[in-house]
């Protein structure tokens, strides 16, 4: 089979396109004899942010000269972009090898789309060699497939409101289920101030070694730079990070905070280790600015943003970095997301909405979009589909206006496919 026969395969193994618990994906990982990770690795959890976090890691690495494995979900345009070796996605062939041995080992143990790419991204790791892993959760954390690995440091970046139906109603809920990838007496990083009680509860009962945003770490934005300090060591002049937008100072300090607690993979890093890191991170789909390429061509803006957080934060991005223009706002919202807040959170910065229709299990129509946004939301066309969607916004804007895509990877996916990047 080629790689779209396999993910079609995969989708139909298992009843529930999410079925969170570990003990079947541990099994598995068992017999193929995963279970020892015999490469350093570190886990990155939280509601937002933790792509950027996952990105700078990865940078950081690599600027140590480190061969390194990462494994995200979900992907924009290619699956192979889950796993990357050296930031580059691995090829089909090398999917292939590892879904084959899967399919060997897992005997009648069923198993979901994601508990597969998990057990792939652990094999290709280990049978390439790595020297230092970068895991994100996919959801949650306590009974996430990424949990059965034993990381070395654990970051949480954030806890909001998102996931409800699996990982229950309250911020304290959430916070205890991502808290489920701490490990007794290891580094936990926590990239913000503000943390639910259950977190810290799970920090005290495990004796984790924690360093907190505000509290054990800090950042200052200094001229065209910044410093990272921490009660220990300091980082001076630093330059600004290569992922653009406010939001990814504070990723970033919450990475360099993790990066010097790993202190298998990096036990004495410097600022200039620490500045190349920085500087050389690459991640789509956030905040990610297209220049014009002709004198009358907008500006677009590409961000997976689909919660109420994360919308707040490109909200205040596209404040900051307003050029006067008009800004048209290409959205598509999954329905198990609240359409509501999250255009409450952006009506202020987007003057004209394009809604778009999704397919697939979680879509929704243009038009059932628009009955699930506040009215302030001026839709001015409504599109099948993103590709539409952004052929409408691209006819109607003009020089020095800006085209913002958002609303979920469903959408600034098919977005750059039909910009040909």
């Amino acid at each position: 089979m080629q790689l779209p026969d396999w993910l079609a395969f995969q989708q139909a193994q298992h009843s529930d396109a999410i079925a969170l618990g570990i003990d079947r994906v541990r099994d598995v990982a068992n017999r193929l004899g995963l279970l020892a990770f015999k490469y350093p690795s570190i886990i990155v959890g939280g509601t937002n942010g933790k792509g950027s976090t996952v990105a700078f890691l990865t940078a950081l690495c690599r600027a140590a000269g480190l061969r390194t494995g990462t494994y995200t979900s979900p992907h924009l345009q290619r699956y192979n972009e889950r796993i990357t070796i050296n930031g580059q996605p691995v090829d089909d062939a090398t999917l292939l090898r590892a879904f084959e041995r899967i399919e060997q080992a897992r005997g009648d143990t069923p198993l979901t789309f994601f508990e597969y790419g998990t057990l792939a991204a652990f094999l290709i790791f280990d049978e390439g060699a790595v020297r230092a892993a970068v895991i994100e959760v996919g959801l949650g954390g306590r009974l996430d497939a990424t949990n059965i690995i034993d990381a070395d440091v654990a970051v949480l970046c954030s806890v909001g409101l998102d996931h409800q139906d699996w990982l229950g109603p309250t911020v304290e809920d959430i916070g205890r289920e991502k808290a489920g990838v701490f490990r007794e007496r290891r580094p936990v990083i926590l990239g913000s101030s503000e943390m639910p009680r259950s977190v810290h509860d799970a920090v005290e009962r495990l004796r984790c070694h924690v360093s907190q945003l505000d509290q054990d770490f800090f950042f200052e934005r200094v001229g065209k730079g910044f410093c990272w300090r921490s009660k220990d060591r300091a980082f001076e002049s630093l330059p600004l990070p290569a992922l653009q937008g406010p939001i990814q100072l504070r990723n970033a300090a919450t990475a360099i905070a993790a990066f010097t607690a790993w202190h298998r993979v990096c036990p004495t890093p410097d600022r200039e280790l620490i500045a190349r890191g920085l500087a050389t991170a690459e991640l789509r789909g956030r905040f990610q600015r297209i220049a014009p390429t002709q004198a009358e061509d907008p500006e677009w803006i590409l961000d997976v943003a689909h919660n109420e957080d994360s919308a707040r934060v490109l909200a205040e991005a596209l404040k900051v970095s307003s050029s006067g223009g008009k800004t048209f706002g290409v959205v598509g919202i999954l329905q198990n997301k609240d359409a509501g807040t999250i255009g409450e959170s952006l009506v202020g910065v987007i003057d004209e909405w394009v809604l778009c229709g999704l397919v697939g299990p979680r879509g929704s129509s243009a038009e059932e979009l628009r009955s699930r946004l506040p009215a302030r939301c001026r839709s001015i066309a409504l599109a099948p589909d993103v590709s539409h969607g952004c052929a409408t916004a691209r006819a109607l804007a003009r020089r020095g206006d800006r085209i913002v895509v958002f609303g979920s990877f469903h959408v600034v996916g098919p977005a750059l496919d039909w910009l040909g990047l």
